[in-house]
This record gives structure tokens, sequence and C-alpha cells, in this order.
């Protein structure tokens, strides 16, 4: 989660410290999340349920980051009213 979560709150912080509007902060931040989760895919998972897995866990996108990703595209959805 942690991989999604921080690109995305340092995106969104630097759009709004920069003047952007709600819907283009979001938008950054959606966008660095879902290239955190991306990133986590040669990772292998050290915490949480995917952990389970050990060395199988490469290859494969990170849930945690995953579901948070999707929470901010949520949010691009929400502000953008659509």
């Amino acid at each position: 989660m942690v991989d999604a979560f921080t690109p995305a709150a340092d995106a969104f912080q630097a759009a709004v410290d920069e003047g952007a509007t709600m819907p283009v902060a979001a938008k950054l931040a959606s966008q660095a999340a879902e290239e955190g989760a991306e990133a986590t895919i040669p990772l292998q998972a050290l915490k949480g349920r995917a952990s389970y897995l050990g060395p199988r866990s490469v290859g494969h996108q990170d849930p945690g980051a995953t579901s948070t990703a999707l929470l901010f595209s949520a949010l691009v959805t929400a502000v953008e009213g659509t």
C-alpha cells in the first residue's frame, strides 16, 4: 500500500503547492499511485497476505498497492463529478 500511497500523496502535495486545482491534483496523484503499484511487480512481497507466497509473489502486482491505486482513481471520479 505504501508503494502506491507515498508517491500519490507526494504528487498531490506538489500539485497543490504549485496551485493546481483539485481535479488536476487528484489526477496526478492517481497517476503516481498507478505507477507505484506497477513498480511492485518485480518485488517480492514481505508484508501482508501476499508475503505468504514468498518468491512466488515476484511478477505479480501487490494487491494492497493495487487497491490503493483504485482508491485514488475513485477520487478522480468523485472530484470530476463523473
